[in-house]
């Protein structure tokens, strides 16, 4: 049993005629407004589109019923503090990358990104078919929480550096921006890893704070304005080959809205996944092109510093394997990534090397 059922089963105190008083939720009459708080900075591209559309689908397939208000990160709480604000009830619900609060529960990785994990496609075959969703409420309800996928910025890039990275030895001492458990296994390499809400990061790159950072990719990266800072950038990176982002209700909230309420918030988070993933996929390509006409070098990490990269991941994922939960989400995220990827690899991956080998 979680902690909030125990909670609330204790504060019953096993009465019959209390739990039949209880048993139908009391939905709140007439319009609302909730509070929607956010891990990004206003207008970071792509992320803080994904939360705004997430609020304005709410807002408008219940004709206003439920009317979000969004405060970016630093308007009502910082970006890191949003999941302590919908827990606590000071806010009503928040957009953000999951992975910001491994430090609440290694598992929620797995709703961001975890090094040499899914892809967007992966993540969502299990997300919706093998068990993902379920596990994500299972997750939430421990810390009061009701989950929804809602957002994904498909693969990122490796980041930007100061240096070439020509071996896992250009990692020792290296100052770098990344967070989650890809941060983890660069800091098992030697780097000194930051973890920094995003509107922060061009600041701390710029004011050498910090020696490299990874971002998302070529269009919210050249948003950001890396490119005025260093020039070398690795454009496949291992930590986040398909980010999720969330949108999470304070659970009291969540049950308190209608059947329909509830059902229209789970369809706008869906809709909003889809609606970001396919904004960053179709921007990307043409801002590599700005990138590398501004003079920006494009650059492949080396086999060595994959190897040594797969090497601290592994280690970070065993070191988590104790807690339970932990290893039933890592288990059926590799299963289904696995049953995934096997066919995905025969059918478009095929399909992929021959339209480019036929068309040129």
């Amino acid at each position: 049993m979680d902690r909030r059922s125990f909670l609330k089963n204790s504060a019953l105190g096993g009465s019959a005629a209390a739990a039949t008083a209880l048993a139908a939720p009391a939905y709140a009459q007439g319009k609302r407004t909730l509070t929607l708080v956010t891990t990004w900075g206003r207008g970071l591209a792509g992320v803080h589109d994904s939360a705004q559309r997430c609020a304005d689908m709410i807002t408008a397939m219940t004709d206003g019923q439920l009317t979000v208000d969004l405060k970016a990160a630093g308007e009502l709480v910082g970006a890191f503090e949003v999941f302590d604000a919908v827990t606590s009830g000071q806010a009503d619900m928040y957009h953000g990358a999951d992975y910001y609060f491994v430090g609440q529960h290694p598992g929620y990785a797995f709703f961001t990104a975890v090094p040499f994990g899914m892809t967007a496609q992966e993540l969502v075959n299990w997300y919706y078919q093998d068990g993902g969703m379920e596990l994500h409420d299972e997750l939430g309800q421990i810390f009061g929480l009701k989950s929804f996928l809602a957002g994904n910025t498909g693969a990122q890039a490796g980041g930007w550096f100061r240096k070439e990275i020509a071996s896992p030895e250009d990692f020792q001492g290296l100052k770098f921006r990344m967070p989650g458990l890809g941060g983890q296994a660069l800091g098992k390499m030697g780097a000194s890893v930051q973890n920094l809400p995003g509107a922060e990061v061009y600041q701390a790159l710029a004011s050498g704070a910090i020696d490299g950072t990874e971002w998302i990719g070529p269009w919210a990266d050249e948003k950001a304005g890396f490119q005025e800072i260093t020039k070398i950038y690795y454009t496949a990176g291992f930590h986040e080959p398909g980010a999720g982002l969330s949108l999470a209700f304070n659970r009291d909230v969540f049950e308190s809205f209608t059947p329909a309420q509830q059902m229209i918030c789970q369809i706008a988070a869906g809709e909003g996944h889809q609606w970001n993933l396919s904004q960053f996929l179709s921007e990307n390509s043409a801002a590599l092109q700005r990138l590398q006409a501004g003079g920006v070098e494009i650059r492949e990490f080396p086999d060595s510093v994959w190897d040594a990269m797969g090497a601290a991941s592994r280690a970070v994922l065993d070191e988590n394997m104790g807690d339970e939960l932990f290893k039933k989400i890592h288990d059926s995220v590799f299963t289904s990534m696995r049953s995934s990827s096997a066919w995905i690899t025969r059918s478009e991956g095929k399909y992929r090397e021959e339209r480019d080998r036929v068309l040129g």
